[in-house]
């Protein structure tokens, strides 16, 4: 275990409340399991449902000390108590993303929201406006930036290893919707697929924003613009479930992005490739212990995590010794350890270190912008749109 991950004493432990993710829900148990794996928060009170009794059952099957039947009532409540809840961790359909934040935001806590932030671009830019105007961590759950291999190829581009940039593409398949699941009533099929629960974008939003902030977050570039075509390729769909997008960065770089629910064969494979002037790497999250290292004109090399071959920035999020597999909750896990971290330097009334790279409400807001700019691009037929956040409002 990395110096990042020793377990937090008693006492310095987060508080941590959890709004949605009750009993049916997949999501709220990640994160529930990934706010605990280092010892980092104590989860202490929720309103876990939108039905005030699946809420309290809900919270009463998981030990919290306090219930509550709806968020609202939760922030009023929690803020009150001298031993409230320093968080909240925002688990609920994407439509309820803006509305909880802001309530909690308001409160004085932070919050930590799986993505996408909200609904709109508008909603996320007056989000990051109350979390600076309160002076609280709005952090974003793009969990995939948590992996070790993440984490080094990311630094291997700071430092210049690729050379000049040139092209990125990344890509995110499923196949979980190549029918229409939403039909048999489904729980998270219905609610992907509705455009009153999930947003204007649905394949965009779901897994597009993970594939796009993973090439952000690696390479570092800006978008300028971008050419997309968004299809709904099940019969009757309300939102688009397979999303071909070309991309211009500031720069110079190009970049293609693949996202789909319908790509039978396809679990969970989310995978990056970036070339440069000086050679290529390539990561996929289904083999997510390796990154492959290509300088140009040399034979090709696997990275593994936990060796002597990964930098310190990957051994900062790495808990095992190597040939001990770790994922999706592990990378999820040091997300959530980093904004601990974060958090407890805002209790300290200290600056949040700088080595801390968690995704926050700016990833929220160009996120936003992202799925705005390609549902803009895909209506009118392919044309090239910025990607700014004022070509997009």
């Amino acid at each position: 275990m990395s110096a990042a991950h020793g377990a937090a004493p008693p006492g310095r432990r987060i508080r941590l409340g959890m709004v949605g993710g009750g009993e049916g829900a997949f999501i709220g148990a990640v994160h529930r399991i990934a706010a605990r794996l280092d010892d980092e928060y104590e989860l202490l009170a929720g309103a876990l449902s939108a039905s005030p009794e699946k809420a309290l059952r809900s919270a009463q099957a998981l030990g919290l000390a306090r219930a509550y039947p709806d968020y609202a009532t939760m922030a009023r409540a929690e803020a009150a108590r001298a031993d409230g809840i320093e968080a909240v961790a925002i688990v609920t359909p994407n439509d309820q993303h803006a509305p909880v934040a802001e309530a909690f935001l308001a409160a004085g806590m932070h919050v930590i929201c799986d993505k996408p932030v909200s609904t709109t671009l508008a909603q996320a830019l007056r989000l990051q406006e109350l979390a600076r105007a309160r002076g609280r961590i709005l952090a974003v759950t793009y969990n995939y930036s948590g992996y070790p291999m993440v984490r080094h190829a990311r630094r291997m581009l700071r430092d210049g290893a690729l050379g000049t940039l040139r092209m990125v593409h990344v890509e995110y398949l499923q196949d979980w919707l190549t029918e229409a699941l939403e039909e048999t009533g489904q729980k998270q099929a219905l609610w992907r697929t509705d455009p009153a629960r999930a947003g204007a974008g649905g394949c965009i939003g779901d897994i597009g924003t993970h594939a796009y902030q993973l090439a952000a977050f690696v390479t570092g570039l800006k978008t300028h613009s971008l050419c997309a075509e968004l299809s709904r390729f099940v019969p009757n769909r309300a939102l688009d479930d397979d999303a071909q997008i070309l991309l211009r960065y500031v720069g110079g770089a190009r970049g293609m992005l693949w996202a789909s629910q319908v790509a039978p064969g396809n679990a969970n494979e989310l995978r990056l490739r970036v070339y440069g002037s000086k050679g290529g790497i390539e990561w996929s999250q289904e083999l997510p212990n390796q990154l492959h290292w290509s300088p140009f004109g040399q034979p090709t090399q696997k990275i593994e995590r936990g060796t002597a071959a990964a930098n310190a920035d990957a051994a900062r999020v790495t808990r095992l010794p190597a040939g001990h597999p770790e994922g999706y909750l592990e990378g999820f896990a040091s997300v959530y350890t980093e904004i601990a971290q974060a958090l407890r330097a805002a209790r300290n009334g200290a600056a949040v270190p700088k080595e801390l790279s968690f995704p926050d409400i700016t990833d929220g807001v160009h996120g936003m912008a992202f799925i705005e700019a390609a549902m803009r691009s895909s209506r009118q037929g392919g044309e090239w749109v910025g990607v700014g956040v004022d070509e997009a409002l």
